[in-house]
């Protein structure tokens, strides 16, 4: 399976999910990957994990945080799974710029309604359907790959609403509007 084929089973997912929310839609994709031989399951699962990886930054850190009220490095995780949901077009904007969520109307929806966003199901949606298909847990990756562990480092606190605001302008424009009105 390649990344192009991955974001393929993605929008599928997406496009038959009932209410387009990340557990839907990662459901569907589990639906969608049982379906495919055991070595694609396995790619699928390793495209996923570099995806989630891919956008482990500071700034996205910065603003699941204030999306979502808060953000332990667990919530931060599953952020990033929903993010994947939301599919390759939403993904890869974000990715290229975190700020660029204060452009999606499900982020808008979901500041304005005091709503979560997160998507657990979605990161470990190819582990599932490994274990449909086998009956047994996907076997893990090797633990040494090679790459350092990126470690995170955030010069303040999430807290302080002007740091953030300087990386992150527009999402905090919103956040703060969605806590004033």
């Amino acid at each position: 399976m390649t990344t192009e084929e991955f974001w393929a089973l993605v929008d599928r997912a997406r496009s038959q999910a009932d209410d387009g929310d990340a557990e839907s839609v990662a459901e569907e994709l589990v639906s969608l990957l049982v379906a495919l031989p055991q070595e694609e399951i396995r790619h699928a699962e390793r495209i996923l994990d570099a995806l989630v990886d891919r956008v482990n930054t500071v700034d996205l850190w910065a603003a699941a945080y204030a999306i979502n009220g808060g953000c332990s490095d667990d919530g931060f995780v599953d952020f990033r799974g929903w993010l994947v949901a939301q599919g390759r077009a939403a993904f890869e904007r974000v990715a290229a710029d975190p700020d660029a969520l204060a452009d999606l109307p499900v982020v808008r929806s979901a500041v304005e309604n005091g709503e979560d966003l997160s998507g657990e199901s979605m990161v470990y949606a190819a582990w599932e359907a490994w274990e449909q298909v086998t009956g047994e847990d996907c076997p893990p990756e090797p633990e040494d790959d090679g790459e350092p562990a990126v470690e995170l480092v955030f010069d303040d606190d999430f807290d302080d609403t002007e740091a953030v605001a300087a990386r992150l302008p527009r999402l905090m424009a919103l956040v703060t509007a969605a806590q004033d009105g």
